[in-house]
């Protein structure tokens, strides 16, 4: 099973379990580490007080209680539950339109304009891309190229 549909069925699974608990589940990370597997969730809440150890300590738990049910991880892996931070990654088009005006830090899978790196300033975002002004140049990029982003804080 592809490592992005496998995530796709693990965020179907665990998203109640996580929101049961009063968070929300802001993206997943699923990837093997030699032979062993890791399991990364992140959770946001709009409280002031945001994400302590505690919240993650509570989502661990609901959540374990789920895949120890499902079973849906072959082999022997490790559950980690964070806040996403201040540099937190983008997973969805919607969390790319929250941070419109904001500076992100952008690897793609394969080269776009001869480059595979874009830090820049979100323009816009709707479902199929984000545009940024990187370099003095606006660029459209389309979601299924992109890799990897995060937010780039800004102190």
């Amino acid at each position: 099973m592809a490592i992005a549909h496998k995530v796709d069925k693990l965020t179907a699974m665990l998203e109640p379990a996580v929101q049961a608990c009063g968070f929300e589940l802001w993206g997943i990370e699923f990837f093997q580490q030699g032979r062993h597997t890791v399991l990364r969730l992140y959770i946001d809440t709009e409280a002031e007080s945001g994400v302590g150890v505690d919240d993650c300590s509570t989502v661990s738990h609901q959540v374990s209680g789920v895949l120890d049910v499902e079973d849906p991880i072959a082999g022997e892996y490790t559950l980690e539950v964070s806040s996403p931070g201040w540099d937190r990654g983008l997973f969805k088009p919607s969390h790319y339109a929250r941070f419109v005006g904001e500076e992100v830090s952008l690897r793609l899978n394969a080269p776009l304009q001869g480059r595979r790196r874009y830090k820049g300033v979100i323009q816009s975002a709707d479902e199929l891309q984000v545009t940024l002004l990187a370099d003095g140049v606006t660029i459209s990029i389309p979601f299924a190229s992109i890799d990897k982003a995060n937010v780039v804080p800004n102190f």
